[in-house]
């Protein structure tokens, strides 16, 4: 599958420099207002990744008390939603390794999976059969597919956010998308 020629719109504003520099000096109220317009998109990436609500809840809220950690040492006010991605993707990266022997799983919602299918995979008609195949794929590898495919992220994005170089995030996107393809031909083979 190659590389989109075009690129979706933002799923949300980008937000004011300034409010985003005002918590970088430790106001908390700027910091605040931040967490209230990413809430709901930090959400939607941790539960597009781990696939239950519960583990995405705890994602989510480990995110923001990261960012507001660690958020004095963001560098470049403009490359903020790009860092905070980074954060939610490690965040649901530990929270995925503290459950991972959890016995039940939650099946992602039908409309993350049906927009996968509709970019990483458009022969899955199945739905059903396309959630549960992504359920097998490694944390990593759901993480990739979902900042490109659902996120609408570019290559070079990708990159920064996962701190790897362009090359590997077309290789690491190959490798899952044919993951993802294995996992989806097995599950309609059931």
């Amino acid at each position: 599958m190659g590389e989109r020629a075009t690129r979706r719109e933002p799923i949300q504003p980008a937000l004011d420099r300034s409010l985003v520099d005002r918590a970088r000096t430790g106001d908390l109220d700027a910091f605040e207002e931040i967490v209230r317009a990413r809430m709901d998109a930090v959400y939607r990436l941790s539960f597009a990744i781990l696939g239950n609500e519960a583990d995405a809840r705890d994602a989510a809220q480990d995110t923001f008390v990261a960012a507001w950690r660690q958020i004095g040492r963001l560098q470049d006010v403009g490359r903020f939603e790009a860092w905070l991605q980074r954060v939610a993707v490690n965040a649901a990266r530990m929270v995925h390794r503290s459950r991972r022997r959890r016995a039940v799983r939650e099946i992602p919602s039908a409309d993350v999976a049906a927009r996968v299918a509709e970019v990483a995979a458009p022969e899955a008609a199945d739905v059903r059969s396309l959630d549960v195949a992504l359920r097998t794929l490694p944390v990593e590898q759901r993480a990739i597919l979902v900042l490109h495919h659902l996120e609408g992220r570019a290559v070079t994005d990708l990159a920064d956010i996962l701190e790897i170089p362009v090359g590997t995030v077309k290789s690491r996107l190959h490798t899952a998308r044919a993951a993802l393809n294995r996992a989806i031909d097995a599950e309609r083979g059931r």
